[in-house]
């Protein structure tokens, strides 16, 4: 499910820098009560486009500014004719400046107010207005209760700016969070919505900025920003006269015994994104295999480093790592390599040599790693680098000075300038083997026409998820060589192959 719109704005912000823009919202004259009735009117048009004749709405609040929106939308269900309770999490009497006004709106309108209890009956459209962008800790009773009653009621379920129990920053569960089938999202789009395990709780995401200043919104600092596919880098045009020779010469260098697969996944990738020569280092047994399915791509039998040291001066880029292995044979083409330096692609066993300490790699490099390989280059638990992938990738970047491409459910881009991307584009159906030495191939092929590595790895991301999107409608069993021909696709359509 794709959980944004290419219409939505391309900042992601944390949870402090939406409060800051709200106060700067306040500050230049728009009242904070009126920012919370503009928020209660987009979160009530949501809800009735998404279940038009519910009739019922059932809204769940806690303490914060998150309960007061819960209890204005309340107020507007009732005056709609709906049927409408608030069951309250939280005490209602300790609510205090905007929230509070909007408590006292809500039993103006007559709105039936109750403590929640864990016998309570579901009903209608449930409204989780409980927690917010303000959770800081993990969730506590009776928290954590009234959100496991809230996942077990089988009722859809709406989410006030961001489901309850996930952190704004992270995307990380702290502890439980509220799974909703739509979150409307306020002001400015949170980073959390994008990354992590959010992903399999915001549902449907959208977006209402309560008609925010411009001018203040673009003077609000962002920590991240998303990919779109009107901003990304173009592939350099091709003039009539433009040869082979221009296109530049990739070399995969991978596939151990066993694994040849691996590397060929690569160069058929790279050979299908626009590269204009194609070489593959692997083990001799594999060349016939490669030869037979990509007559286009040279293949070199090596043994060892030596064998490639006499073709590093040919070579525009180098994708290393596909099916290497972590043994002498895949650490001795490592070497080789490192030596030769240049634009370089580095995934699976080249990164787990590289976190074992058995290699370096140059900068200005690509690396792309799976959550695994970035857990083992950090030296940390893989559950400690999904508890924070932006902060992982931007480490990853900066100490290896490297783009870095954290693959996975929201994949992230970074560089050692701290600049971070998130691609939230993207199928389910894209979970298999093979799909990550595609987009190995895919980033190289596109450094070896002209990109920079920062633009290889962007366009690349971008176009890799969307042509996995494409085939989503196939259903699951997507193989890994399915992709390269939606590549192809996707790249002419934006870069044209002839100017």
């Amino acid at each position: 499910m794709r959980h944004s719109s290419d219409d939505f704005p391309l900042p992601l912000y944390s949870a402090a820098q939406v409060r800051a823009l709200d106060a700067a919202l306040i500050a230049a004259g728009t009242p904070g009560f009126e920012l919370m009735q503009r928020a209660a009117h987009a979160i009530w048009r949501a809800l009735r486009r998404a279940w038009p004749d519910a009739g019922t709405v059932t809204v769940l609040t806690g303490h914060g500014n998150n309960a007061g929106d819960g209890y204005l939308i309340a107020a507007l269900a009732q005056r709609a004719g709906w049927q409408v309770r608030v069951l309250a999490v939280g005490e209602p009497q300790r609510l205090q400046g905007d929230a509070a006004l909007a408590r006292d709106e809500a039993r103006a309108a007559s709105v039936e107010v109750l403590a929640w209890q864990a016998a309570a009956e579901p009903r209608g459209v449930l409204v989780d207005a409980l927690l917010g962008t303000g959770l800081a800790g993990e969730v506590r009773e009776p928290y954590a209760a009234a959100i496991d009653w809230i996942n077990r009621s089988g009722r859809p379920v709406l989410a006030v700016d961001i489901p309850s129990g996930i952190c704004a920053d992270t995307g990380q569960v702290l502890g439980a969070a509220v799974k909703a089938q739509l979150t409307v999202t306020l002001i400015g789009l949170k980073l959390g919505l994008y990354v992590g395990p959010a992903l399999d709780h915001v549902g449907r995401v959208v977006f209402d900025a309560l008609q925010a200043d411009a001018e203040i919104v673009a003077k609000q600092q962002s920590v991240a920003r998303r990919l779109a596919g009107d901003r990304l880098p173009q592939v350099p045009a091709r003039q009539p006269t433009t040869h082979k020779g221009q296109l530049g010469h990739l070399l995969v260098v991978g596939g151990d015994q066993g694994t040849g697969g691996a590397a060929l996944l690569s160069a058929q990738s790279a050979l299908r994104s626009g590269a204009g020569m194609v070489s593959l280092a692997t083990r001799a047994e594999h060349i016939g295999a490669a030869q037979a399915r990509l007559p286009e791509v040279m293949g070199l039998a090596v043994a060892s480093a030596n064998q490639l040291h006499a073709l590093a001066g040919r070579i525009t880029v180098w994708v290393v790592g596909p099916g290497l292995g972590q043994g002498a044979w895949g650490r001795s083409l490592l070497s080789a390599a490192t030596a030769a330096g240049g634009a370089q692609v580095w995934d699976a066993d080249a990164l787990n040599l590289l976190a074992a300490g058995a290699a370096h790699i140059a900068p200005g490099s690509v690396i792309t790693p799976h959550p695994g390989e970035a857990a083992r280059l950090l030296g940390i638990s893989t559950a400690a680098l999904q508890a924070d992938r932006p902060a992982a990738a931007r480490a990853l970047a900066q100490r290896h000075d490297v783009v870095c491409v954290l693959k996975g459910a929201g994949t992230l881009v970074a560089d050692p300038a701290g600049r971070l991307l998130v691609c939230d584009r993207g199928h389910p159906v894209m979970a298999g083997a093979g799909l990550g030495d595609v987009l190995a191939g895919l980033i190289g092929a596109l450094i070896a026409q002209g990109c920079s590595a920062w633009q290889a790895a962007c366009l690349g991301v971008w176009v890799h998820a969307g042509a996995g999107e494409s085939l989503a409608h196939k259903g699951n069993g997507l193989a890994a060589g399915d992709l390269c021909d939606a590549i192809r696709h996707l790249l002419q359509e934006r870069a044209a192959c002839r100017k």
